[in-house]
């Protein structure tokens, strides 16, 4: 596959999100929630996401992943309980956008890392996945997902 690596470098930008612990395996009905439970807080409040929903992983260990699923805002609000507002950092980050099945992600993580390697960047740790479909509105084949590792500067 081609994959189509770049660089770039973002301002802050505000989030609503819920931050968690949870195994791969029972991550598709956490993100389902979450995303539910977000979009039925902001709805009342007219509050828009002003991007793709995503999730962020902290940690690759998939029998207790710690993440954080949410949408962009575009502005700081108050969160409540579980729902928060934070914010995806500004700075260098490194993006490639996917296309397929999730079961397929693993092979544009790898490209990642070795453009990483190669160009000796330090990543912070922090993964990004921004979901531009979803798999219950397009074919597996069609699935659109960026992937964005933070960069330390």
């Amino acid at each position: 596959m081609d994959y189509k690596i770049q660089i770039v470098e973002t301002d802050a930008q505000p989030v609503l999100s819920i931050r968690t612990r949870s195994s791969v395996a029972d991550l598709p009905k956490r993100i389902g929630s979450s995303y539910q439970a977000i979009l039925e807080y902001m709805t009342p409040l007219g509050i828009q996401a002003s991007g793709m929903p995503f999730v962020a992983y902290y940690n690759l260990d998939m029998e207790d992943l710690d993440v954080e699923i949410g949408f962009p805002v575009s502005e700081i609000v108050d969160g409540q309980g579980d729902i928060q507002c934070s914010e995806i950092p500004s700075g260098k980050k490194i993006t490639c956008m996917h296309q397929g099945s999730y079961q397929e992600l693993p092979e544009t993580y790898h490209a990642i890392i070795d453009h990483i390697g190669t160009k000796k960047l330090e990543p912070s740790g922090v993964v990004y996945e921004h979901y531009f479909n979803a798999p219950d509105k397009v074919p597996e084949e069609e699935l659109l997902t960026e992937v964005v590792f933070l960069l330390n500067d």
